[in-house]
């Protein structure tokens, strides 16, 4: 069985073609600059041990133009007749979705509603969706949420102290985001370090240019830092996390700005990028901080501070503490980092395993603690897989 998976963003278009057993991937890709004219997509295709890339225009083409050579590129490989469904991300799924759905009329009704939730990615994950059911239209189509593995969380976690109305009548709660990442890096630490799947406690932290962290008790999520929308929680790349929502009237009367530009600035002009005046992209932060850059370094050490007073507040919710595990592009390749986490941390009893932290990064996985002391571990994500896995359980019932 082959599962074709397809994380759409507004000007994007991510697959793979994977077997959703063992993880093989046959084909796989990304469109950029969707309805733009510079659209284009690469392509990488995997057979007898050997990697094949290749990148062309789309001329100008969106969604729709970018599936539809993935379907010729299926036909000109011979795999088209091998796809058994097709896997789709959707951001956000609102209280709606604990697991995920198969794609009808009905749940695509829900995906448009949540649109004032995530107005930025709900609209591009429907028009995936729209390309792919016209050009497969005879697969099974299924639709696997971000916020689907947050949906365990207890009202103590996911309510906001605002009035109840805000709630009942308009939805404003935790909702959370990177689930599919967070599931599928807690399974592997648990696989990793042999704990009972009934009984653990870990807290991910997922690190890219989007960062969250999750409480997991017992392959449940009890706790997340993004919010409902994936503004809140950890400084990002550009995203600012938590902040005073009073500064969004303050620079609204003070700097003539309207809310639209200040929430714009928030989530695009913020984060590693604001503080450090720089960039967003950490490898290039770290390297200008040992140059001697005073942004640089406030940045980073921000983002450390913010993450590290994150894992610790987040122990609260678990009755058991097994291990901390890193994960993304940051968790997973940047040793700096994580060092400079853990020795925040302690007091709690996290000490870093300094030869074994600094050689696990590169697609390497693994402790990178001191034995003897609270485990932190790598586990390297795949969403890809995870939407795969979990498109193929839905068929199989």
């Amino acid at each position: 069985m082959q599962i074709l998976v397809l994380n759409s963003g507004s000007s994007s278009l991510k697959f793979a073609l994977l077997d959703p057993e063992n993880g093989d991937v046959r084909l796989s890709g990304l469109a950029e600059r969707l309805g733009q004219e510079g659209a284009s997509i690469r392509l990488e295709r995997f057979g007898g041990g050997e990697r094949e890339r290749s990148e062309e225009s789309l001329n100008g083409g969106a969604h729709t133009e970018a599936v539809a050579r993935v379907l010729s590129e299926l036909d000109a490989l011979g795999l088209r007749g091998d796809v058994a469904a097709v896997g789709h991300r959707v951001v956000h799924g609102g209280e709606s979705f604990n697991a995920p759905a198969l794609i009808t009329p009905e749940v695509e009704d829900v995906i448009r509603a949540c649109i004032p939730l995530a107005p930025l990615h709900n609209p591009a994950n429907l028009a995936g969706i729209g390309a792919a059911r016209a050009a497969f239209p005879d697969l099974p189509h299924v639709a696997v949420f971000d916020t689907a593995f947050h949906q365990t969380m207890r009202p103590v976690a996911y309510r906001y102290a605002v009035p109840e109305e805000w709630y009942t009548r308009y939805g404003v709660r935790r909702y959370g985001f990177h689930g599919t990442s967070h599931q599928y890096v807690a399974g592997q630490a648990v696989r990793m370090l042999g704990l009972n799947p009934g009984r653990h406690g870990l807290i991910v932290a997922h690190l890219g240019n989007g960062c969250s962290v999750t409480s997991v008790q017992d392959g449940k999520s009890r706790d997340t830092s993004m919010g409902m929308t994936p503004l809140e929680g950890l400084v990002m790349g550009t995203r600012s996390g938590n902040v005073d929502p009073s500064l969004v009237e303050y620079m609204v009367r003070e700097a003539g700005m309207t809310v639209a530009e200040v929430t714009d600035a928030l989530n695009k002009k913020s984060g590693l990028l604001g503080l450090s005046g720089l960039s967003n992209d950490m490898r290039e932060l770290e390297e200008a901080a040992q140059n001697g850059h005073a942004g640089a370094q406030l940045a980073i050490d921000k983002f450390v501070y913010r993450l590290a007073q994150t894992i610790a507040s987040y122990a609260v919710g678990l009755h058991r503490w097994d291990a901390l595990v890193f994960t993304g592009g940051i968790g997973e390749n940047s040793s700096y980092i994580r060092a400079l986490t853990m020795e925040r941390l302690g007091s709690l009893g996290l000490v870093p395993d300094e030869r074994a932290n600094e050689s696990t990064v590169r697609g390497k996985q693994g402790v990178i603690s001191k034995e003897g002391w609270v485990t932190a571990l790598v586990v390297n994500t795949n969403e890809e897989l995870m939407i795969a896995r979990q498109t193929a359980e839905l068929l199989k019932g």
